[in-house]
């Protein structure tokens, strides 16, 4: 207890970090329609979002070597609070673009030094309650976040004030922590083709989740308010989706534990596939309908990062655990910077139905392709633990790495 009491400062900043930049999303997304943006053009802002988390992913622990956590830390979060700040004065979307390239260099860095903090406090006894706590911590304050932007009025200076605000109130509880500056991590090489050669499945997979859950965030408020919602409502149907998904860890993670991972990849697609088909379906139930579908889609396509890594830590040994989870991330990233354009400019010209269409398309690619691998070569009999994997850092990995090792 004591030592989670000494990290309360980072579980803080992890809060207001998230808060901050989890609602920016949904906000851009509804303002960009209030200022009758393209569709294409909203779709350029999410992506334009993850290439700049991917830049900051590969960047953070370079800065955090030359310059230290704190200092680190206080420079990604001004570009964040920067991009927030400039949204109204600059009314234009490739403008916006830019301070989107800002806002996910802030989470990824900011992810990134906190992650580093933890990794070098943390023992392996209490490793795994750590990670529990971070687990919580980060979900509930994604999913309080999107319930946020129900109170911003788009298109607002006062509510990317209100934003840019918390994304600084993040600054405060850890550089004024007393905890002592751990010494820097060195940065991991970044090698994607160590997941493509252990697990070509579990690199197919992690893209397969960055269609589904970037282009959903970051695009769903537009398919929200094509199908009728209002702005709170759009707030609670982008809530759903993180709550189905927050409830499915643990179902999922016991299952991937009892069964060959590859099926509970192809099922799960099997499902994902289903619930796009609901969701959509769903458009003309009413309100409760469509919630209820946003929770089934979350429930089926959120833990399917998660699955895909710990398929493809199987075939790793201790050594290339920290190097893997940088690579898997590197594929999310390269999916997740090309879903919201896609899918925006699917909607434009096939209408709000095309959104989940290519989110089954994308599933039903990883059906066909689990069914092939699983007559390429067997599982291993030796498998590594299922861990929740937080889509946050490179870093990540050193945190995950000995919790999966089985005794």
């Amino acid at each position: 207890m004591r030592l989670l009491i000494s990290f309360a400062a980072l579980f803080l900043s992890v809060v207001l970090m998230q808060l901050s930049s989890g609602a920016l999303g949904p906000l851009d997304a509804l303002s960009g329609l209030a200022l009758d943006f393209s569709r294409q053009e909203i779709g350029i802002l999410g992506s334009a979002h993850f290439l700049g988390f991917f830049i900051g992913c590969w960047w953070a622990p370079r800065l955090m070597g030359s310059v230290g956590h704190s200092r680190a830390f206080a420079a990604f979060t001004a570009a964040g609070a920067i991009g927030l700040l400039a949204h109204m004065l600059i009314v234009d979307a490739y403008a916006w673009a830019v301070m989107r390239v800002a806002s996910g260099l802030c989470v990824a860095g900011c992810y990134t030094v906190i992650e580093a903090w933890l990794q070098a406090k943390v023992t392996n006894e209490t490793r795994g309650r750590t990670m529990g706590v971070y687990r919580v911590v980060d979900m509930g304050a994604s999913l309080v976040a999107q319930l946020f932007i129900g109170v911003l009025e788009p298109a607002s200076y006062v509510s990317y004030n209100l934003l840019a605000i918390i994304c600084c109130a993040a600054l405060l509880p850890l550089t004024l922590t007393t905890v002592r500056q751990p010494e820097t991590p060195s940065a991991p090489r970044l090698r994607p083709r160590l997941a493509a050669t252990r697990s070509p499945l579990a690199a197919a997979g992690v893209v397969v989740a960055a269609l589904s859950s970037a282009s959903f965030r970051m695009v769903g408020p537009v398919y929200g308010q094509e199908v009728g919602l209002s702005t709170g409502q759009i707030a609670w149907f982008m809530a759903a989706f993180v709550f189905g998904g927050a409830i499915a860890q643990y179902p999922v993670g016991w299952l991937a534990d009892k069964i060959d991972r590859r099926w509970v990849l192809i099922w799960l697609s099997a499902a994902a596939m289903l619930s796009c088909a609901v969701t959509v379906g769903a458009a003309g139930l009413g309100t409760t309908g469509i919630m209820i579908s946003a929770g089934f889609f979350g429930l089926t396509t959120f833990p399917i990062y998660s699955v895909a890594a710990a398929h493809a830590h199987d075939f790793a040994d201790s050594s290339e655990r920290v190097e893997l989870s940088a690579a898997l991330m590197f594929y999310f990233a390269l999916g997740a910077i090309a879903a919201p354009f896609t899918a925006s400019a699917l909607i434009d010209a096939y209408g709000p139905p095309a959104l989940f269409a290519m989110i089954a398309v994308g599933h039903g690619g990883l059906i066909l392709f689990g069914l092939a691998r699983m007559r390429a070569r067997a599982t291993p009999d030796k498998r590594t633990r299922y861990v929740y994997a937080p889509r946050t850092s490179f870093l990540i990995g050193r945190l995950t790495g000995r919790t999966r090792e089985r005794d």
